[in-house]
This record gives C-alpha cells, sequence and structure tokens, in this order.
C-alpha cells in the first residue's frame, strides 16, 4: 500500500475520561502529551498508534490519519475529486505536517507528512 493509515485519534469533551476508558478497555498504555492529550501505546507491534485527547470545538469524533508525501498536493487531489479542505496545511514544528479533508458525504480524514 503506496498511502498507509499511520494515526488515529479520539477527542471528546473529556480526555481524561476517554483515555482511561480506551485504556482500560484494551490495555493501552496512554503517555501523556501537552494539551489534554495522550499517545496511545498498544505495546504491540502490530497496527497503528494514536492519539485521545480534549476539544471544545463541536462534539467529538474519531479521525484517521493517511501518510503521503505532499500534503498541498494531495488536498488539491481532494478537492478536484469532490472533497473539500477543512483544515489546510498545517506545520507542528520538528513534529509532523497535517491537514485535514472532508469526502464527499462529509466524512474527515486526516493527511500526515512526516519531517
Amino acid at each position: 500500500m503506496s498511502n498507509p493509515i499511520v494515526h488515529v485519534e479520539v477527542v471528546g469533551k473529556n480526555a481524561k475520561q476517554l483515555q482511561d476508558f480506551y485504556g482500560g478497555v484494551f490495555g493501552w498504555k496512554i503517555r501523556p502529551a501537552p494539551q489534554n492529550y495522550g499517545m496511545i501505546e498498544t505495546g504491540s507491534e502490530h497496527g497503528i498508534g494514536g492519539g485521545i485527547g480534549e476539544t471544545n470545538q463541536g462534539p467529538g469524533h474519531v479521525t484517521f490519519y493517511i501518510e503521503v508525501d505532499d500534503v498541498a498536493a494531495y488536498l488539491a487531489k481532494v478537492e478536484k475529486m469532490g472533497g473539500k479542505t477543512i483544515v489546510p496545511r498545517t506545520e507542528v514544528p520538528g513534529q509532523v505536517i497535517f491537514a485535514l479533508f472532508a469526502d464527499p458525504e462529509g466524512h474527515v480524514v486526516g493527511l500526515s507528512q512526516g519531517m
């Protein structure tokens, strides 16, 4: 597969409660990160990592992120194919470049470009 899913994110109104829930149900270790975010450590070489955090912007949601080599180029493809950019190309210095788009039915999906 040329563009694998590389990150899954669960966000909601109470990050601590969500982290405790998913950690307790699945035995995941949740490593603290800034801004009430926690990085999922499943303890397995299989599957993908992710994060559980907090949002106060609308309802909670689950998003998966697809690895690409050029976030801006893929956003252009998304727009051409009937999707819509939700969050434009955004750089977190020294960590990642990401963006969010909605598919033609409104499902929000992330793009991730390593640095």
